[in-house]
């Protein structure tokens, strides 16, 4: 679709227009520069027709996050195992950067909208099938911990990822395959027991040990 200025759209492509250009604005200056009224100028129409669709900039930015929660948890879902899931998770933050700082901010959106309720919940339970695939005994004591390692390695490495934070660190690797690297050092690749009798296919031995 052209994002081009001073184009009119027709009614019925509104909604997704000032999306887009919304995103754009999100991943060059960040959520805080949002404005209804600059959105409608990019997006060729009168400054009060944003507000038709998404009422005001909470209601746009609550559509931001729920059409990212929507492709998140679609990403999730093709990925075969947890750590897969974890190189998902990374994936969808470098393909999609505006939605990903809006999804996790929820002063940012209205906490009752439903369909973003609905959306967050399907990556949720996308997550969750992904620490219910490991065998029992390589999930730990709580499978709701388990499942709090996974992310936040993953949200970790994607957040540091997206900040330039990991610029030098990587000397020019692939994202994608350092985070599999080093989810090897968490998550172990295999669904058997390994041969000195390690942690099959989930959280290693240190990372269930009490401290």
């Amino acid at each position: 679709m052209s994002r081009g200025h001073g184009r009119a759209y027709h009614h019925g492509d509104l909604r997704r227009a000032v999306l887009a250009a919304a995103l754009d604005v999100i991943a060059a200056e960040g959520p805080a520069a949002l404005s209804l009224r600059d959105l409608a100028r990019r997006a060729g129409v009168s400054h009060a027709a944003p507000g038709h669709h998404f009422k005001d900039r909470t209601g746009l930015l609550t559509a931001v996050a729920a059409e990212g929660y929507d492709l998140f948890a679609d990403a999730l879902t093709d990925a075969p195992d947890l750590r897969e899931r974890g190189v998902a998770y990374v994936r969808f933050a470098a393909a999609h950067p505006a939605h990903f700082q809006v999804m996790f901010q929820p002063d940012l959106h209205r906490a009752d909208d439903p369909d973003l309720l609905a959306a967050r919940a399907r990556a949720t339970r996308a997550l969750r099938a992904g620490v219910a695939g490991l065998r029992p005994d390589s999930r730990g004591e709580d499978d709701r911990l388990a499942g709090v390692a996974a992310w936040s390695l993953a949200h970790g490495f994607a957040t540091l990822l997206l900040s330039g934070n990991l610029a030098d660190a990587m000397e020019g690797r692939d994202p994608e395959e350092a985070f599999r690297t080093i989810g090897a050092l968490v998550f172990a690749p295999e669904k058997t027991t390994t041969a000195d009798g390690g942690a099959p296919w989930g959280l290693s031995d240190h990372s269930r040990r009490r401290p």
